[in-house]
């Protein structure tokens, strides 16, 4: 299987700063074993193997090359139906970032992650949030859906799931989505907006870490297998 949202993966790569916030919501919660679920161009494999060891699977067996090319321990996997390259191997920490919004029957993909889990272990899931912001975009790059906060909340409850938080995150990024990929319809992600976003975030996003918003481009959540 080819993933057709590669050019956006590259530009995202880009977005540094918004990376390491986005690992400092979860970086408590990282040890041990640690699987990258559709790890793509392994934009958090680097910053998640400070943490415990990395192993990476997706679907796309060319990025799975050019990730082992890397020093990546990366193979192919199937998480909506249970295949992988590495057999019964469970993991402490499973990381399923901008994923679940790719796959079809994406409770059967939460089950199975579930499987993967040892028990205490956490899944870190990022979605994106809204369905107002259902784009031309999404449906080029493979998003079958956008989320909300209790349908998270849902679907990881319903699948046996012990939740730590859910919750929406940059708000600053959703008007940005909103007026340039939803309204204005662009269907690339252009490097020079995803920079300006990035090196504004710095100054929009601190209060997050005080208040928790309404409504963001994308929902967060960390919950463990009881």
């Amino acid at each position: 299987m080819v993933y057709t949202g590669v050019k956006a993966l590259e530009v995202l790569k880009k977005a540094n700063w918004y990376t390491n916030w986005l690992l400092s919501w979860f970086k408590k919660y990282l040890q041990g074993n640690i699987l990258d679920v559709g790890a793509g161009n392994g934009t958090f494999v680097t910053e998640l193997s400070a943490f415990g060891q990395v192993s990476a699977i997706d679907m796309d067996n060319n990025l799975v090359r050019l990730l082992r090319q890397s020093g990546v321990n990366a193979g192919y996997g199937d998480i909506e139906n249970g295949k992988y390259h590495f057999g019964n191997e469970h993991f402490d920490v499973v990381v399923c970032l901008n994923v679940l919004e790719h796959i079809h029957k994406d409770t059967q993909a939460l089950k199975n992650i579930y499987r993967l889990l040892k028990k205490g272990g956490c899944l870190v899931l990022l979605v994106p949030a809204h369905t107002l912001l259902l784009s031309n975009f999404d449906k080029k790059i493979g998003h079958f859906r956008r989320y909300t906060k209790n349908e998270i909340i849902t679907k990881l409850g319903n699948t046996g799931y012990q939740i730590e938080f859910v919750r929406y995150i940059n708000w600053w990024a959703f008007f940005g989505w909103l007026v340039f990929v939803k309204l204005l319809g662009h269907d690339t992600l252009p490097e020079d907006k995803v920079s300006l976003f990035d090196g504004m975030g710095r100054f929009f996003l601190w209060p997050e870490k005080f208040v928790s918003p309404p409504f963001g481009l994308s929902v967060l959540a960390v919950a463990k297998k009881s």
